[in-house]
């Protein structure tokens, strides 16, 4: 059955840096690092034989109070291997014990497949708070993106947003990998309109060269033009640039600001149309000028917390 969309909390996703969650130096520099979240990752950067270690290396993180002790604000997401793998239902009983903020699930092709981590969540009664996130990195999961976004409108819904995977696009379509990404532009688009659709953060996907900083600010410019809300980095040299690219733009506050004032005026009380210099402004744009606000807020405390260490 379909609902309204969810009432989410609003949270920065500015940058998303993975971390493959048996490198202990990683682990270790973890707290003195600036993203917004951290996806602890036991797919694609961990070796077949590694994966048990891996795990064991995760739960030991979680249980010994490292994660507690990262910065506020600091999402922990932990990307299992798909179930379908030798290692996805391990993987999953595991992150559910953890108790991060949320699981990814990788190649995500189409609702069932959050379906089936979302009844395996249920029967081991896990807390209604631990949020899913899907990978879209497949032909098949783009063509499908709409409907994947929409189960994020069902009863129980685990689904907070979607991660690209544009590696993996590329190397399933064949397309050239070029500049600017003419030929991917159109399919995370589709996945940015999926997500909007039905409420859900979007990140964009990672880029390679992380000695290329002209080359990241420039995607991370084109991903923000494209309406991310967020990009996922794979080494920490990316994130100051991930940070200011997709921060809050100090005019787009300002209109926010101007807006939920307006409507805050005794004389529109009630209207759902008001007049805000010369243009008409509607209640969903107050909706989505608190949000704007409540996500600067965020980003600030965010910020001011790394100062403050």
């Amino acid at each position: 059955m379909e609902h309204s969309l969810p009432s989410r909390p609003v949270r920065p996703r500015r940058s998303a840096l993975y971390l493959p969650a048996g490198n202990a130096r990683a682990l270790a520099r973890l707290p003195d690092l600036g993203c917004d979240s951290v996806i602890l990752d036991l797919e694609d950067s961990v070796a077949p034989e590694a994966k048990d270690e891996a795990r064991e290396s995760l739960r030991s993180f979680f249980a010994d109070g490292r994660a507690r002790a990262l910065p506020a604000g600091m999402e922990k997401i932990i990307r299992i291997n798909a179930l379908s793998s030798p290692w996805g239902a391990e993987d999953l009983l595991a992150a559910r014990g953890c108790r991060p903020d949320a699981i990814l699930i990788p190649k995500v092709e189409a609702p069932d497949d959050i379906a089936a981590v979302e009844d395996a969540l249920e029967q081991t009664d896990a807390p209604a708070g631990l949020r899913l996130w899907a990978m879209i990195e497949t032909p098949r999961g783009v063509m499908n993106a709409g409907q994947i976004a929409k189960m994020a409108r069902t009863d129980g819904a685990r689904l907070d947003c979607f991660v690209t995977g544009a590696n993996d696009l590329i190397k399933e379509t064949g397309v050239a990998a070029l500049p600017g990404r003419p030929w991917l532009s159109s399919w995370l688009l589709q996945i940015v309109l999926a997500a909007r659709a039905y409420g859900l953060d979007v990140l964009d996907g990672v880029y390679n060269d992380f000695k290329d900083e002209a080359g990241l600010i420039a995607e991370c410019h084109d991903g923000q033009a494209m309406g991310f809300d967020g990009k996922t980095l794979i080494h920490p040299s990316q994130i100051a640039v991930a940070n200011r690219a997709f921060g809050i733009d100090p005019d787009r506050l300002a209109e926010a600001q101007a807006i939920v004032s307006a409507f805050a005026g005794p004389e529109n009380a009630g209207r759902g149309v008001i007049s805000l210099d010369g243009r008409m402004v509607e209640r969903l744009h107050l909706e989505m000028a608190q949000r704007l606000i409540d996500k600067a807020a965020r980003i600030a405390a965010r910020d001011q917390g790394e100062q403050d260490q």
